[in-house]
């Protein structure tokens, strides 16, 4: 789990609730059904309307890799990589068949299972490079679809607030009617701005993020994998991969 993602959520939903909870009115004043199927109804549809179902049946998932998934660091990966190629020359690239259980990492596993069947180096590459940019493009699409929820949610808050203004202008003679159309047009507002920037938008962020990080990883893979099926001894892997870290790291990696 991404502590930091849960970590803020609570965060800055816990000061807005506090500061709602300890002022006039409390809590009760700030929940308005009307406001809320405004905002987060109106945000739905026309994200249906905006992306293809393929997509949308993606996006509970892309939410939760925000908030669930931990990244392996790169120098972990690399001592992963190291340890195969010590195995494979050893033992030969089949004994990495053994340790194909022990990979939890799809992409990963698939270019090992591509060395273990006897393809060629280039060929390893190209068949992981074009799996990596696909990887790359569905992480694009996820983005696309939290920063379209973020631009959505604040636009259906300012509907929101237009179609309060109109109920309090159209009663004006019936004050009971006015603070109706003001927490409709107050609200809506509120909601749409607090989607947006506390959950949308960081998330959208969080998402490009990981897929850098991710990216970064998986070029590491592919050079370690395509290096041991050339034969490269598991000290010259090591030296080649550790340039896809910080120097302030590569210290650690040399002697762990």
């Amino acid at each position: 789990m991404d502590i930091t993602t849960v970590l803020g959520l609570l965060i800055g939903f816990g000061l807005v609730g506090f500061a709602i909870a300890t002022g006039p009115g409390g809590v009760a004043i700030f929940l308005h059904g009307p406001s809320m199927m405004i905002v987060f109804g109106g945000t739905i549809a026309v994200t249906l309307i905006n992306f293809p179902m393929a997509d949308l049946k993606g996006l509970v998932k892309v939410i939760l890799r925000t908030l669930l998934f931990k990244i392996p660091s790169p120098s972990e990966e690399i001592e992963r990589v190291v340890e195969y190629a010590n195995l494979a020359r050893k033992e030969g690239l089949l004994a990495l068949e053994n340790k194909l259980n022990e990979v939890e990492d799809a992409f990963f596993g698939k270019g090992v299972q591509l060395v273990i069947d006897g393809f060629p180096a280039e060929t390893v590459r190209d068949i992981m490079e074009l799996e990596a940019e696909w990887q790359r493009q569905r992480h694009s699409n996820g983005k696309k679809m939290l920063d379209a929820l973020g631009s959505f949610a604040p636009a259906f808050g300012m509907i929101g607030t237009l179609v309060g203004l109109v109920q309090m202008l159209q009663n004006l003679s019936d004050p009971s009617m006015i603070g109706a159309g003001m927490a409709t047009a107050l609200l809506t507002t509120l909601y749409g701005a607090m989607a947006a920037n506390m959950v949308f938008i960081p998330m959208a962020g969080k998402l490009e993020q990981r897929a850098k990080e991710e990216a970064l990883l998986r070029e590491l893979m592919i050079e370690g994998i395509v290096a041991i099926q050339s034969g490269d001894g598991p000290q010259l892997i090591k030296e080649k991969l550790k340039s896809f870290i910080p120097p302030s790291v590569r210290e650690a990696v040399a002697t762990g």
